[in-house]
C-alpha cells in the first residue's frame, strides 16, 4: 500500500491543490478535477495494488458517491464536495477509514478557523476576489477534503 500511496501522492497533490484553490476562489470543484483524481486511481492503482484490492476499492467509490448523493439532495453538502469525496474514497484502505475521518475532522476545524481569520485580516488582499470570502453561510469544503487526502497519502507513503 505504501507504493500505491507514494506513486499517487505527487499527482493527487497537484489535483488537490487545484480543487482547494477552485473551491476557495469560485466555491466550485471542477468535474475535470474529480475525473482527474479518479484517473490517477485507475492507473496507479492498477499498477501498484493487488488486483483484488484494486477492484474492491471501486466499492469505496460507489458507497461514498451514494452517501454523498443523499447528503447533496438533503442540502448537507455541495455536489462537488460529494463527487470529490467519492473520487478520494478508492485511495483509502477500509482499515484506515476511522483515521481518515479523524484527519478530516481536524483539517475541517483548522481550515474553517484559518479561512475565517484570513477573511477579516489583511491576508484577504492577496486574493480579494475569492467568492468564499463573500459567502458567509458557506464554507469551501474542498480545502479540508484536499488536505485530508494529501496528509493520508503522505502518511501512508512515508510511515
Amino acid at each position: 500500500m505504501a507504493t500505491f500511496a507514494l506513486w499517487s501522492l505527487p499527482l493527487a497533490t497537484l489535483i488537490c491543490m487545484w480543487v482547494a484553490w477552485s473551491d476557495l476562489a469560485r466555491m466550485k470543484i471542477p468535474n475535470k478535477a474529480v475525473l482527474a483524481l479518479l484517473a490517477v486511481f485507475v492507473v496507479v492503482g492498477l499498477l501498484t495494488l493487488p488486483l483484488e484490492v484494486y477492484l474492491w476499492r471501486y466499492a469505496h467509490f460507489a458507497i461514498i458517491l451514494a452517501i454523498g448523493f443523499l447528503m447533496t439532495i438533503t442540502g448537507l453538502v455541495g455536489a462537488g464536495d460529494a463527487k470529490f469525496a467519492a473520487a478520494m474514497a478508492p485511495f483509502v484502505a477500509v482499515i484506515d477509514g476511522t483515521f481518515v475521518a479523524a484527519i478530516f475532522a481536524v483539517t475541517t476545524i483548522v481550515a474553517f478557523i484559518l479561512h475565517r481569520l484570513a477573511r477579516i485580516s489583511p491576508l484577504r488582499k492577496l486574493a480579494p476576489n475569492w467568492e468564499s470570502w463573500e459567502r458567509t453561510r458557506d464554507f469551501p469544503m474542498g480545502l479540508p477534503l484536499a488536505v485530508t487526502l494529501i496528509v493520508y497519502l503522505a502518511r501512508t507513503a512515508f510511515l
